[in-house]
């Protein structure tokens, strides 16, 4: 059994086989998935699990070279924004919403949680580790 804090079997091959460059999103429960994008739901019920415990446990596990946030997640959720801000990722870009749709069409895969509060969504873009 693995040792590390991920256990689901899906979100596990997709972090094992992020080449750099690849990107994964983490998206609130009303995240539309663009066409042909794979969708790994984690989503049980409202709020389970939320978009920081699932981001969180991906960070542990993925090397992240960058991400990408909407711009109104600060006006919208500032708790959520702040949380983001707080872990020190690098190489923040920001978007408005209706971008970060459409480069979400050039994802690996849509991480869909159980969040239900507004902006919760985040585009990881991999790194590598050497």
């Amino acid at each position: 059994m693995k040792k590390g804090p991920l256990l689901n079997i899906a979100l596990s091959q997709l972090i094992a086989s992020l080449g750099h460059g690849d990107m994964v999103v983490i998206g609130d429960a009303g995240l539309p998935v663009p066409p042909g994008v794979p969708v790994i739901d984690l989503a049980l019920t409202r709020g389970v699990p939320g978009f920081l415990q699932t981001l969180s446990t991906v960070l542990a596990e993925m090397q992240v070279e960058s991400h990408v946030l909407a711009d109104e997640l600060a006006g919208k959720n500032p708790a959520i924004a702040d949380a983001v801000a707080a872990l020190g990722l690098p190489g923040r870009t920001g978007a408005s919403h209706a971008e970060f749709k459409r480069i979400s069409a050039n994802a690996r895969a849509v991480v869909r949680t159980g969040e239900c509060t507004p902006y919760a969504n985040i585009i990881l873009v991999a790194g590598v580790a050497f």
